[in-house]
């Protein structure tokens, strides 16, 4: 399931197919199946950064990508022009999300997310969170603590867990994307949701084929060309987990 059908997310979307068909190839007789949900409707400063026309203003985005996708590579991919809601981890055609990947803007959306794969009976394994600023960003892959992961020291530490003010709803937004074309530009870099998601769908193609990884994310800064990945370091989230701790009690 992915969350959220703008820049990062239309970036994700148009890249599966190719892990569709990479696992088919693999011996996966399915390949992958997608449900893609987002209630916003495109506009026409989004026909300057993602991947819509002016003949799309006004559709909603995600039918407009799942019908594009369907058509393309004969696939059967699902849209749902709804707001992303706990139950559809539960509920959704009573199919089980093994994988979520969250392409969302705000610290809410974010949070709402994290407690959705947190809920009683959720057992989706995997989070993939994208976000990004201006002119860098990262992508982290976690499983959440549910009925489908326990904890243990190889759990892969989600986004939430390891940046926890990205889930902070009480610390504010930043700026909303803005009407003009020119401003969005200079409020987000082009290319900068298609290097994080290439980047995120290569370490998922790794997963899936071999098992295991040796990073579960990773941060990219147009402004210096540098790619920094998050190593799977169990003394690491060890630390980090300290650290917020002493924060909490200074704070």
């Amino acid at each position: 399931m992915v969350v959220g059908a703008g820049g990062s997310g239309s970036a994700i979307v148009l890249g599966l197919p190719y892990l569709h068909q990479a696992m088919r190839a693999w011996g996966h007789t399915h390949g992958v199946e997608v449900t893609v949900v987002d209630l916003d409707a495109v506009s026409r400063t989004n026909c300057v950064r993602q991947p819509f026309s002016v003949s799309d203003i006004g559709l909603n985005k995600a039918i407009v990508l799942v019908n594009r996708i369907n058509l393309f590579w004969g696939l059967e991919w699902r849209a749902e022009a709804v707001p992303f809601a706990a139950k559809m981890l539960r509920e959704y055609h009573d199919v089980k999300v093994d994988l979520l990947i969250g392409c969302v803007d705000t610290r809410v959306a974010r949070k709402t997310i994290a407690d959705a794969l947190s809920a009683y009976g959720v057992r989706t394994t995997y989070w993939l969170d994208l976000g990004n600023n201006a002119a860098s960003g990262q992508y982290v892959l976690g499983q959440p603590i549910n009925a489908a992961n326990r904890r243990k020291a190889t759990r892969l530490r989600t986004v939430a867990e390891l940046f926890p003010e990205i889930v902070d709803a009480d610390a504010g937004e930043d700026e909303l994307p803005s009407c003009s074309a020119i401003e969005a530009l200079e409020r987000q870099e082009p290319y900068i949701n298609q290097t994080l998601a290439a980047s995120a769908l290569a370490m998922l193609a790794r997963l899936f084929r071999y098992g295991r990884i040796a990073y579960h994310g990773g941060f990219y800064n147009a402004q210096t060309g540098r790619i920094s990945a998050l190593p799977v370091d169990p003394a690491a989230w060890q630390k980090a987990r300290r650290r917020q701790r002493c924060a909490k009690q200074s704070a």
